[in-house]
């Protein structure tokens, strides 16, 4: 059973193992709020799935060791185990999903792990890690269902407490759950008027449609570039833990990750993956139903792929209304992009890229179109240029995309 004096002895278990990651301030997330950040982006291994994962090996015994172990993640499950496997000197194999950032499949594999990549989602790669293990007699350390897992993880909330006593609520991404179990019980045993909220991307709601549902649900598919939570189906021990201790769970979109991401990169100067960020989205985007309180928001890891993170910045940039693409039906004569551009330059918005098509079947034989792609402010700015170019006659075809 999970207690807090198994939490209590995680923490002690960890203290040389793993990082107390720091608590900022961060007071440009919320005007309604006063938003710390649980910085767990900077743990060792860039995620606090080292925290669960090392407790649990440290627990197993001589025989469990020796049989060597099996682990399935979407990569920061792997890259606990295979860290926490490394400094007791046994041997580890990690199913991913061939999907994962390549960035963690190369972090795992640095830390002696051998890989299995498997096709499709985490789920898939945890079937393949039992039938694995049942074959070759592996220990297996699950990612979030094991009470050993999620009181290591529960060390946070111990953390949390003592670095912000008066804290009102904690925000916390959520998976599978073990996250989020480990947190809300130490903190509902030690501070219950705390108000816990779970945060899962919409297109991977398992664990909020779950609790709405007061049943576990699996779902078909998942689909969100927030790897680390991708998953279809709660795990039993987290599934009970959220229904008891949990105040509310809620879910956000790409787009709000894509915006929560690219405001702790310019903000904090912190780099959080997607699945890091859903906790800070939910807060920039009202999620939660506080006003003026304390609440801390839990970025629960950084290792983001640099490809994914090149686009996320450029979704951001769409979402935060600082790019904008605009298409203007234009006679076909010198002198017309200028005119745009000047509309443009004049109101403070800089122009990036230019595409001149004058080739679409369904115009006049004497126009075009000029997409013009460009940098703004923010949507007021974007708005105020539109407003101007149509005063200056141009027609605009269509809006933002």
């Amino acid at each position: 059973m999970l207690t807090l004096d198994k939490i209590y002895h995680a923490a002690f278990t960890l203290k040389d193992a793993v990082r107390k990651t720091d608590l900022i301030l961060a007071p440009a997330l919320s005007a309604k709020n006063q938003i710390y950040l649980k910085t767990e982006n900077l743990q060792m291994t860039g995620s606090f799935k080292v925290r669960g994962a090392y407790y649990k090996i440290s627990r197993l015994s001589d025989e469990e060791k020796a049989k060597g172990i099996i682990a399935c993640s979407a990569g920061n499950h792997a890259q606990g185990v295979a860290m926490a496997a490394k400094k007791n000197q046994i041997p580890s194999l990690i199913c991913m999903p061939d999907g994962a950032p390549i960035s963690k499949v190369e972090a795992t594999k640095s830390f002696g792990a051998e890989v299995y990549l498997v096709s499709d989602t985490y789920d898939d790669a945890y079937n393949k890690a039992i039938e694995l293990q049942k074959e070759k007699g592996y220990t297996f350390i699950h990612p979030f269902d094991d009470v050993d897992v999620i009181a290591g993880q529960g060390t946070i909330g111990l953390e949390i407490l003592d670095q912000l006593d008066d804290v009102d609520a904690v925000v916390v991404p959520v998976g599978g759950g073990g996250l989020i179990s480990g947190v809300a019980y130490a903190i509902k045993q030690l501070k219950p008027e705390c108000k816990i909220y779970g945060v899962q991307a919409a297109g991977a709601p398992s664990m909020y449609e779950s609790v709405k549902a007061h049943e576990k649900k699996t779902l078909e598919t998942v689909d969100t570039f927030a790897d680390g939570i991708a998953v279809k189906v709660p795990g039993n021990e987290t599934y009970e833990l959220v229904n008891k201790y949990v105040d509310e769970m809620i879910t956000v979109t790409e787009d709000e990750i894509a915006t929560a991401i690219l405001t702790l990169m310019e903000k904090q100067k912190l780099v959080a993956e997607g699945a890091g960020a859903v906790s800070v989205a939910a807060v920039m985007f009202d999620k939660i139903p506080l006003k003026k309180k304390k609440i801390v928001c839990v970025v629960s890891g950084g290792n983001i792929d640099v490809n994914i993170l090149n686009r996320v910045i450029t979704r951001g940039l769409i979402m935060s209304g600082r790019r904008n693409t605009l298409t203007i039906a234009l006679m076909d004569k010198p002198g017309q992009l200028v005119g745009v551009s000047t509309v443009i330059s004049r109101c403070g918005g800089n122009v990036v890229a230019v595409h001149h098509d004058n080739g679409d079947p369904n115009m006049a034989i004497n126009s075009c179109f000029l997409k013009v792609v460009m940098e703004t402010r923010d949507s007021a700015q974007a708005e105020l240029i539109k407003r101007q170019l149509e005063e200056e006659g141009f027609q605009l075809v269509n809006e933002r995309v």
